[in-house]
């Protein structure tokens, strides 16, 4: 091949022909700026643009085109230095003003958006712009009006749909992307919306499946493949998502910056909160999920003051802000026993729950039965558990909510089974449950196993409480024996005459279940030396009369 290369040419005039031909084809591979544009190939039209520029080639508009391409690339800093350049000329189009809103508005300056867009000509797209600084601005009486000026073009109709998935009006969006498409089946890009108003619905199978059409014909989508990674997330676990992630990861480059934060976002999600503190912070003002996400994690570390912190001064917008505030409140006002903080918790569970788009959602039930939790209404909880009971298999947060309302009801035989189903340490350790379950096996006649918990929890900060309700609960049940060890327990922490008339009246009634041949004889010679225990006077009465009868029955003491 490379002497094939090195062959002189055979005579001048071929050679004359050929040099010719190249110079042709040269000249018509020089690419043109409306190839680039007409392909949507904006990078390769800004570099042309720049050389051009760099080169000192006049091209029409090229400042504008910079400005265009920039913004179509997602950098709209740069396309907002471009168009403000463009306004400092006196032979600026006052057009112009309205795309340095636009950049602005990208940039989150909302205000100088607003200002810059009123200097420009009344247009459709000026009427977008300002119909979307209204919503942002929480202005109904402007949105309002600036939605009565949109037409029925596909420009303001995309524009109205946005304004409905942001104010999670999802089927409404659905609705117009819908009408759109039937009209136009080349507008792929639209089944990536439709298949996020989906996603925000939870139908996460009907999003992929309207996501997939779109995959097809665009296989290395950005948003689309990061869609899926989080419906992968919601239909299966975190590992199959990070799988479905590590495919955008492959083809993300320098050019779509925003989808490295976004990966990075949904890695520490997909983890299951791994990395959270080193990711999450600086993506608090960039990602409107990553203050939500953060607060989450600090609620599963039990930090419940920073978790407050974060979502304190949050003023909700969505259900799920709506719930978030509601369980952060919930958590606070239990841990420093705050009943307006709980009472606040309620109210936004009611919100959410009674609200006519999530009544009927599993989230929107779960609030339902929060709130009549915090209201002590446990019929109510019930109602509402069991209507979504089948969508929690094996989860050990709702069993664990679930068997305490149906113990709060003394349906204490089905709440010990549910009690013992649940696996997770960190719930077994705590005293809520460990106190349940310990008034379950009282309620069922097993005060053995409650008095075992106790034994468990010994070295721990609330075995006084739990000896308590042993001692209460069992003497009420009749279980007189492991009613008095607690009592007994209970008088060598705290000399408490209470706790010496609790003891005594088990004791008592261990002595009377004996003489009614329903506790072993034997059990006394562990009754007395508790009765010693005490130097209350009416002991040595107590001990007489037992030994006494023991003597008669011929009962070794």
């Amino acid at each position: 091949m490379l002497l094939s290369r090195m062959k002189p040419a055979v005579g001048g005039e071929a050679s004359t022909g050929s040099n010719e031909k190249k110079k042709k084809n040269k000249t018509k591979k020089i690419p043109r700026l409306e190839d680039y544009l007409n392909q949507r190939d904006y990078l390769g039209a800004l570099t042309l643009l720049e050389f051009q520029r760099n080169g000192g080639e006049s091209v029409e508009h090229a400042d504008l085109w910079i400005g265009f391409c920039a913004f179509h690339l997602g950098d709209h800093q740069r396309a907002m230095e471009e168009y403000k350049a463009l306004t400092l000329r006196p032979e600026c189009p006052e057009d112009v003003w309205v795309f340095l809103g636009c950049a602005l508005f990208f940039l989150g300056l909302y205000s100088e958006a607003e200002e810059a867009a009123l200097k420009g000509p009344k247009s459709q797209l000026q009427n977008r712009l300002l119909f979307h600084l209204a919503h942002k601005f929480n202005d109904e009486k402007k949105l309002m009006g600036f939605h009565q000026n949109l037409e029925d073009v596909t420009e303001d109709q995309l524009s109205l749909a946005s304004i409905h998935y942001m104010r999670s009006h999802y089927q409404e969006a659905i609705d117009i992307y819908k009408r759109i498409l039937l009209q136009n089946r080349d507008f792929l890009a639209l089944n990536v919306y439709v298949a996020l108003c989906y996603y925000k619905l939870d139908y996460y199978d009907v999003s992929q499946e309207v996501l997939a059409v779109y995959l097809q014909s665009i296989p290395d989508s950005t948003i689309a493949l990061n869609l899926k990674a989080c419906n992968h997330f919601r239909l299966y676990n975190g590992k199959a998502a990070e799988t479905e992630l590590k495919n955008l990861i492959d083809i993300s480059s320098s050019s779509f910056q925003f989808a490295k934060e976004l990966i990075q976002h949904n890695l520490v999600v997909f983890r299951g909160g791994e990395g959270a503190l080193q990711v999450l912070p600086p993506l608090i003002d960039v990602i409107s999920e990553a203050r939500l996400n953060l607060v989450i994690y600090y609620l599963r570390q039990d930090d419940i003051q920073e978790a407050y912190k974060l979502i304190k001064d949050l003023e909700p917008t969505t259900p799920q802000e709506y719930i978030l505030k509601g369980v952060v409140n919930a958590a606070l006002g239990q841990e420093i026993g705050s009943r307006d903080h709980l009472k606040i918790a309620q109210q936004f569970f009611q919100l959410v729950g009674g609200s006519a788009s999530e009544c009927d959602t599993i989230p929107g039930r779960q609030c339902m039965a929060s709130c009549f939790f915090l209201l002590k209404q446990f019929e109510d909880v019930l109602i509402y558990l069991n209507s979504v009971k089948s969508y929690f298999y094996n989860d050990d947060t709702f069993s664990f909510n679930y068997a305490q309302a149906k113990a709060a009801l003394g349906n204490y035989r089905e709440a010990e089974e549910v009690f013992l189903l649940i696996q997770t340490e960190k719930i077994k350790n705590d005293y809520v449950y460990l106190s349940w379950l310990a008034r379950c096996y009282i309620m069922n006649q097993k005060a053995r196993q409650a008095w075992e918990l106790y034994l468990r929890l010994e070295t721990s900060s609330d075995p006084f409480s739990l000896l308590q309700l042993i001692a209460n609960d069992c003497y009420k049940m009749g279980q007189f024996y492991y009613a008095a060890k607690a009592f007994d327990a209970l008088e060598r922490l705290d000399q408490n005459p209470e706790y010496w008339e609790g003891k005594r009246g088990a004791c008592v009634g261990i002595f009377q279940l004996i003489l009614a041949g329903r506790e072993s004889r034997d059990t006394l010679k562990e009754v007395l030396p508790m009765l010693r225990s005490t130097g209350n006077p009416q002991v040595e009465y107590i001990i007489r009369i037992m030994k006494k009868w023991a003597k008669d029955n011929r009962v070794a003491l």
